[in-house]
C-alpha cells in the first residue's frame, strides 16, 4: 500500500467520575485567516491562471474559470450586492445544482459580508407542494433569490411570496415576472467598498446559512461562520498534509446544499488551491454515466462519494480495465463518509486498485455534520475495515457520555455552530451545560484499551430499539450487515422490530444487482425484479447465510419486505446525498410495516 503523509495520530483522554470521557488531539489548531476570502485571494494572487472551477458546458467542452477570474467576478458580484444596500439579516438564497455560476454567486457574497444559503433542488423541482422551499424561504427572509433557469424553476418561484425580493437568473428570463440576469452582477464595477466591506468581516461573521434536512419535521437552518469553515480546514490540513504538497484536484457531484460537498470538498479546493470538476451526474441509473464520463476525463487525487455512490460506480470499474487503471492513476485516496459503507464495497474497491496499480489504495473517512463545519474527527492512519471514523481534529473535542446502554458523542470546538438561523428554541436544546453541541450519534472505541486506534460509529442514540424479548438492536450495525448479506441486490435497507418479537427489514431494492440475480436486460421495471423468483429465492437464501451466523435474537433477521417504490424525498425519507433516514421511513410507512409482519405474498419469511 502507498502510504500517505499523516498528521500524527495521537489522542489525549480525559475521564470522568460518571462515566463520560473526553478524547482530544494534542497536536495544537494552527493559526487560521479570519474569512475564507482570503483563500480565494491569496491564490487569486499566486497561481492566477490556474483552473479554479470547471463544468461542462453545451458543447459538453470543460468550461474552466481560474483563481484569478474567480476572485475578479465573485468582487463584482459583492458589489453588485452592496449597490443594493442589502444588509447582513437579508440573506442570499442559491437554489440551484453545482454550477460555475453558483459557485460565483455564492463567492460573491462571502466577499460582501452577506450570508448565503444554498437550498437543496428538490426543494424545488421534485416536489408536489413546495412545502420545504416555502419554509426555509420564511426562515431566512431573503434579498435575492438566484436560479440558474427562469423557466425551469417558474413553478417553484411561483409558489413564494416574493415581495421585496430580487430574482437572479442566469438563462432563460421568466416571464411572469421581473428578473435580473446573473451576467449584469459579475459586470458591476468594483470600488473601494469591496475591499471596505471585506476588511470588516470577522471570524465570527456569518458566512452561510445550511439547511439539513434533519430526522424529523423541516430542515433546520444553520449558521455556519467564516471562523467555523476556515478553522475546519486548517484542522483538515494538519491531518492530511499531502493536500498541501500538490493542488488537489476533484471530479464531485455532492450537492452544495449539503455541508459534504459545499463545505468539505469546495473549501477543501478553495484553502489549497486545487481544481474542482463539477460532475453533473448522481448515483442513480441514467446519471451514473455522466459521473462515468467525466470520471473517464479526469482522473482526481482524491475521490469522495458516499456508499451509494459506490454502489453505483464500481461496476463500472470493474467492467472497463482502462476505465479502471485510469480512475487509480494518481489518486491519494479513496473518502467515504454520510453513511457507513458496506465492508463488501470496501473490499471491491481494494481489489480494483490492486488491478490498477499493484497496491491497495488508501481508504479514509471522517465523521461530522452541518452544524460541526463539517469535519470532527477524520481517519488519517491506516485502517482495514469500513467502520472506523477516525480521531478528533486539532482543536475539537469530543465527549462521550453513556446514554441508553450506548456512548453518546458530543462535539466542541472554533468548527462548532453558534446555532440555528431565527430558530433560538433549537439553538437551546443543541448544546450541553459545557457547550458540546449534542449531534446524537452513538460509537465506540475500537479498542478500548487503546484510543488511538480510533472510534467507531454505532448508529443514532435515538435508532436503537428494544424487541418484545427485551434485546437491544442495533440498527445502525445491523443495516450495514443486512446490506452486505444482500448484495448486490439491496440498496439500502430500514431496520424495523420495536416491540416486535423478531427482526424485520424494508429493503430498497437495487434494481441493477436484481436485474443481474435475475437475468434481465438493466432497464427491467423494477416492478418487475421485486417480484422475480429468483431474486426472492436469492435473497432468502443470502439472508438465511447471514442467520446462520447471528442467531440471537438482537441480530437475527426474521423477515424482509421489498418495497418496490424509491424513498420519498418531500417526506424526509432520503436526502439528496442518498442517506436513508430511518425514522421518517419508519414514520411514513406503518402499513409497510404492518404487512412486514402479517402474512402476504410481498413479504419474505426467512426460515429458522
Amino acid at each position: 500500500m502507498t502510504r500517505l503523509h499523516f498528521g500524527p495520530t495521537r489522542v489525549e483522554r480525559e475521564d470522568r467520575p460518571d462515566g463520560a470521557f473526553i478524547l482530544s488531539s494534542p497536536l495544537p489548531l494552527a493559526s487560521y485567516p479570519d474569512t475564507l476570502n482570503a483563500h480565494l485571494d491569496r491564490w487569486a494572487e499566486e497561481a492566477p491562471d490556474r483552473p479554479f472551477l470547471a463544468e461542462r458546458d453545451g458543447t459538453g467542452d470543460w468550461r474552466k474559470v481560474t483563481f484569478v477570474q474567480a476572485r475578479d467576478a465573485a468582487r463584482s458580484v459583492a458589489q453588485g450586492l452592496l449597490n443594493r444596500k442589502i444588509t447582513s439579516d437579508r440573506p442570499v438564497m442559491i437554489i440551484s445544482d453545482n454550477a460555475i455560476d453558483h459557485a460565483l454567486m455564492m463567492l460573491g457574497g462571502l466577499y460582501a459580508g452577506i450570508p448565503v444559503s444554498s437550498i437543496s433542488t428538490p426543494y424545488a423541482l421534485m416536489s408536489a407542494d413546495f412545502g420545504k422551499l416555502k419554509y426555509v424561504f420564511g426562515v431566512l427572509d431573503p434579498s435575492i433569490i438566484y436560479v440558474p433557469d427562469g423557466e425551469r424553476f417558474s413553478k417553484a418561484l411561483g409558489s413564494l411570496d416574493l415581495a421585496g425580493v430580487e430574482v437572479v437568473v442566469s438563462a432563460n428570463l421568466p416571464a411572469d415576472r421581473t428578473a435580473t440576469l446573473f451576467q449584469s452582477l459579475c459586470e458591476t464595477e468594483v470600488s473601494s467598498e469591496v475591499n471596505s466591506g471585506a476588511a470588516s468581516l470577522t471570524p465570527d461573521t456569518i458566512a452561510k446559512i445550511l439547511f439539513t434536512s434533519g430526522s424529523t419535521g423541516m430542515p433546520k437552518g444553520v449558521i455556519n461562520t467564516h471562523g467555523m469553515l476556515c478553522s475546519n480546514q486548517q484542522a483538515l490540513a494538519q491531518v492530511w498534509p499531502f493536500i498541501e504538497e500538490r493542488p488537489p484536484v476533484l471530479v464531485d457531484w455532492l450537492p452544495w446544499s449539503h455541508t459534504f460537498g459545499g463545505n468539505h470538498n469546495f473549501n477543501l479546493v478553495l484553502r489549497n488551491g486545487g481544481t474542482l470538476y463539477i460532475d453533473g451526474g448522481k448515483p442513480v441509473p441514467g446519471l451514473i454515466e455522466t459521473t462515468v464520463a467525466n470520471l473517464k476525463d479526469v482522473a482526481p487525487t482524491i475521490y469522495f462519494n458516499v456508499p451509494r455512490g459506490y454502489d453505483q460506480l464500481i461496476p463500472f470499474l470493474e467492467a472497463d480495465p482502462v476505465f479502471r487503471d485510469h480512475f487509480f492513476s494518481r489518486l491519494d485516496t479513496v473518502f467515504y463518509a454520510a453513511a457507513a459503507l458496506p465492508q463488501n464495497l470496501w473490499e471491491r474497491l481494494q481489489k480494483l486498485s490492486i488491478a490498477a496499480r499493484g497496491d491497495k489504495i488508501t481508504m479514509t473517512s471522517a465523521w461530522g455534520s452541518t452544524e460541526t463545519a463539517p469535519l470532527a474527527t477524520s481517519v488519517h492512519f491506516e485502517i482495514d475495515r469500513a467502520s472506523v471514523i477516525g480521531l478528533p481534529i486539532p482543536g475539537t473535542d469530543i465527549k462521550m457520555v453513556p446514554n441508553a446502554g450506548k456512548l453518546e458523542i458530543r462535539v466542541l470546538g472554533p468548527n462548532v455552530t453558534p446555532g440555528y438561523y431565527n430558530r433560538p428554541d433549537l439553538t437551546d436544546a443543541a448544546f450541553d451545560d459545557e457547550g458540546f453541541y449534542r449531534i446524537g450519534d452513538a460509537v465506540i472505541l475500537a479498542d478500548p484499551d487503546d484510543p488511538s486506534q480510533g472510534v467507531i460509529f454505532d448508529g443514532r442514540v435515538a435508532e436503537d430499539f428494544k424487541l418484545l424479548t427485551g434485546s437491544w438492536v442495533s440498527a445502525g450495525a445491523l443495516r450495514v450487515a443486512a446490506i452486505a448479506a444482500g448484495e448486490p441486490m439491496i440498496q439500502d435497507a430500514v431496520v424495523t422490530g420495536h416491540d416486535r418479537d423478531e427482526i424485520g427489514l424494508l429493503v430498497f431494492p437495487n434494481p441493477t444487482g436484481m436485474a443481474q440475480v435475475a437475468g434481465f436486460p438493466p432497464d427491467t421495471p423494477v416492478a418487475d425484479l421485486v417480484a422475480n423468483p429468483k431474486v426472492i429465492e436469492a435473497l432468502k437464501v443470502a439472508i438465511g447465510r447471514y442467520n446462520e451466523h447471528h442467531s440471537a435474537s438482537s441480530q437475527r433477521i426474521g423477515r424482509l419486505l421489498i418495497l418496490a417504490d424509491a424513498p420519498k424525498m418531500d417526506a424526509n425519507e432520503i436526502t439528496d446525498k442518498g442517506y436513508i433516514n430511518q425514522r421518517a421511513v419508519l414514520e411514513h410507512r406503518v402499513d409497510m410495516v404492518n404487512r412486514l409482519y402479517a402474512s402476504g405474498p410481498e413479504v419474505i419469511v426467512v426460515s429458522p
